[in-house]
């Protein structure tokens, strides 16, 4: 699926939201928590799918928040249509953290949905579930828009550094990659189910992966790839061999790194506070890639809302890795390789198709 690059919102102009649900509760609430954010604007609510495509033409909104299960169309069905007669329109699905929600969220994932949000349970009162609520879907809203006045430059912290910058921009590695890191977010099942079947059986690296998402969520992704792709996808388990031809995920909630263990290098897992408020992070995966790598490593870094990776790149960089981001265009959120490439730390700024080519040629394929 193209990605919709981010629109730019005029002065005055707010961001019109409908809010489908089959849950007169959520739909309030919902309701309150985005009222309450300036720049957003909650135009109406339809109770199911059906519902909801009527009203698209006559509300012109510019985000759908939707349930998956509802009476007579159900959230699937419905994206397939919003998709198909409205492309601009961005789609934010309601999970819930069950196998089964987790399973059609990678599914509308893959469908074409932008993003997701997980439905607060057991928060114990409205006041703090208004208040996850509002912390987790109002970033994700926002993520896709560009307000009056903001820069279309990545924001000034960016180009924060860990060495002196000289150091991250003339060493160039002359060492056999050994490794592959990735760090993706916003967009990223749908895109990693574009490229990862692209590598081949015979694939000389290990492939190390942090795709921000909760628990089970990345169980479930691991398993949907493995199913298409001609390398085996896992979830990184403790203790776990980093090995050629396999792709290692890192499991929700917890940070993956890799470390020196026996006569190779093994997966290490902790639950180390979050970094860029995210766990795992892909901060922490490239800088132990860079502790036990060093630069024989390729690091690419693709769609996602948000800076992390831009930290760990530069400990990459500075000893000589090579750095691969995704293009704009190509990209559903172009805020994770968006800061790598305004920090001046990209090799290659490449579209989604062009990376695992550039990958096979870094890796001598």
């Amino acid at each position: 699926m193209p990605a919709v690059n981010k629109r730019a919102l005029q002065a005055g102009e707010r961001i019109r939201v409908l809010v489908v649900d089959d849950s007169v509760v959520i739909r309030r609430l919902v309701t309150h928590a985005l009222e309450q954010e300036p720049g957003v604007e909650v135009v109406g609510s339809a109770a199911n799918g059906s519902l909801a495509l009527q009203r698209v033409p006559q509300l012109n909104p510019d985000v759908i928040t939707l349930d998956i299960e509802m009476p007579e169309m159900d959230g699937l069905e419905a994206l397939r249509r919003v998709r198909q007669s409205y492309p601009q329109v961005r789609v934010i699905m309601f999970s819930t953290l069950t196998e089964r929600g987790a399973k059609v969220t990678l599914e509308a994932l893959t469908l074409g949905a932008d993003d997701y949000v997980t439905k607060a349970s057991n928060e114990g009162s409205l006041d703090r579930s208004m208040a996850r609520l509002r912390e987790e879907l109002i970033p994700k809203i926002k993520q896709f828009f560009r307000f009056p006045g903001a820069s279309t430059a990545p924001a000034p912290a960016a180009r924060q550094t860990l060495e002196p910058r000289a150091s991250t921009e003339l060493r160039s590695s002359k060492r056999r990659p050994e490794v592959v890191a990735i760090g993706i977010s916003t967009g990223g099942p749908a895109a990693l189910g574009e490229i990862l079947p692209e590598l081949p059986r015979d694939f000389p690296l290990p492939v190390l992966l942090v795709q921000h998402m909760p628990p089970l969520f990345t169980r479930l992704l691991a398993e949907r790839l493995s199913a298409n792709c001609a390398l085996p996808v896992e979830e990184a388990v403790q203790g776990v061999a980093v090995e050629p031809g396999k792709i290692l995920i890192a499991p929700g909630d917890f940070h993956m790194k890799v470390v020196p263990g026996g006569s190779g290098v093994r997966v290490c897992l902790d639950q180390s506070p979050p970094l860029n408020s995210c766990r795992p992070a892909v901060d922490a995966l490239f800088a132990s890639v860079g502790q036990v790598y060093g630069g024989a490593a390729i690091a690419a870094v693709l769609t996602g809302m948000g800076q992390d990776g831009l930290r760990g790149v530069e400990i990459l960089k500075a000893q000589g890795a090579s750095v691969v981001a995704q293009d704009e265009a190509s990209s559903v959120v172009w805020g994770m390789p968006g800061a790598i490439v305004g920090a001046g730390l990209a090799d290659r700024v490449l579209p989604l198709k062009q990376i695992v080519p550039e990958i096979l040629r870094l890796a001598g394929r």
